[in-house]
């Protein structure tokens, strides 16, 4: 008997060893955690995929410390999934809004660690300012997600949006456009448009500016539902073009019940639609202004 207990001891042992080893794999916490934040594997269920979310980001965040510093590559999908992570958990499950700044901050930070872990982006900066940086990164991924997180952050402090906060975010939004205009769903016109739409011109906003943007967007992707919904929000609603808002809308919650294009985006497209049926009941002057 004592020399099985001596065996089983040492096969748990062993087991523990093995079991640490694995978690000290970044390759395999990396795999894990992007198995969880795939939305398009089966079917997509907005409620559910919160926990995996944020198992993902824990994942990831394991996973980075971990990383080798010569794989760069690594730590630039990593850093840039976090800063998508976090922004998406913000826009998605934080329902509060005093709460969501922390996440914002946190997705702002993991884009800006990867935008630089190019040199050429730190040499930039150093020499020319770091807008100047921004303006020249390579990354779209990590600028375009760096230029969403600061501008959601920059709502709790507006200190820093007014020292040059927004013009970072629209040189953000403007690199994006120029580095690859598809991203996301025509994310990088998305982003500009409802930045121009919104900011004070003295930020620098330009309203009648953004429509280009906000057209451009649904060119390239007419089944990412924000991109209608944004346009409607932002733009013709401010303006009173009832006729644009009200056909925007309609076009969206049309779109909505083909199954097929809310899985081309599910988490976005989930959000876009509940923004879009709350928007068809907005009221103008006690009146109803979409039936």
């Amino acid at each position: 008997m004592e020399r099985l207990a001596v065996v089983l001891l040492i096969f748990c042992g062993l087991l523990l060893i093995q079991a640490g080893r694995a978690a000290e794999d970044p390759a395999a916490l990396i795999a894990e955690a992007d198995q969880l934040y795939d939305r398009w594997s089966g079917e997509f269920d907005f409620v559910a995929y919160e926990a995996k979310l944020r198992r993902a980001i824990e994942l990831w965040e394991e996973a980075l410390p971990l990383i080798p510093a010569d794989q760069v590559q690594t730590r630039a999908h990593v850093l840039n999934r976090l800063s998508q992570g976090y922004f998406e958990l913000a826009r998605g499950y934080i329902s509060r809004y005093s709460d969501r700044e922390p996440a914002y901050g946190k997705g702002k930070d993991y884009a800006l660690e990867s935008l630089r872990l190019d040199p050429a982006f730190g040499q930039t900066e150093q020499a020319d300012g770091f807008r100047a940086a921004l303006r020249s990164a390579k990354d779209v991924a990590a600028i375009f997600w760096y230029g969403n997180n600061l501008g959601e952050w920059l709502n709790y402090h507006a200190i820093t949006a007014l020292a040059g906060g927004t013009a970072d975010v629209r040189a953000s939004f403007e690199r994006s456009v120029e580095l690859d205009e598809s991203y996301n769903g025509g994310g990088p016109h998305r982003a500009l448009a409802a930045f121009l739409a919104q900011v004070p011109s003295f930020l620098g906003g330009d309203f009648e500016g953004s429509v280009p943007h906000f057209e451009r967007s649904i060119e390239i992707d007419g089944d990412y539902l924000e991109n209608y919904v944004n346009y409607a929000e932002f733009y013709a609603k401010p303006k009173k073009d009832w006729d644009l808002f009200c056909g925007l809308l309609r076009t969206a919650l049309d779109k909505a019940q083909d199954p097929a294009v809310m899985a081309k985006w599910p988490f976005y497209n989930k959000l876009a639609l509940d923004r879009a049926q709350a928007l068809w009941q907005w009221r103008a002057d006690g009146e109803r202004v979409c039936r």
